[in-house]
């Protein structure tokens, strides 16, 4: 038996991790806290290096 499952890159642990952040502090439901979630990872992949 195989399944396909989608492989986990980093960018979306990082996403992942923000998701869970976001739903444990608001109210907001899976699909908005990950729309959210994805905004904000890529906001701070744009902040540059010396600014971290």
């Amino acid at each position: 038996m195989t399944s396909a499952t989608e492989p986990t890159t980093r960018y979306r642990m990082r996403v992942d991790r923000v998701k869970h952040i976001v739903m444990e502090h608001t109210k907001l439901n899976d699909a908005k806290a990950l729309a959210l979630a994805v905004h904000m990872v890529h906001e701070l992949d744009t902040v540059p290096e010396r600014m971290r």
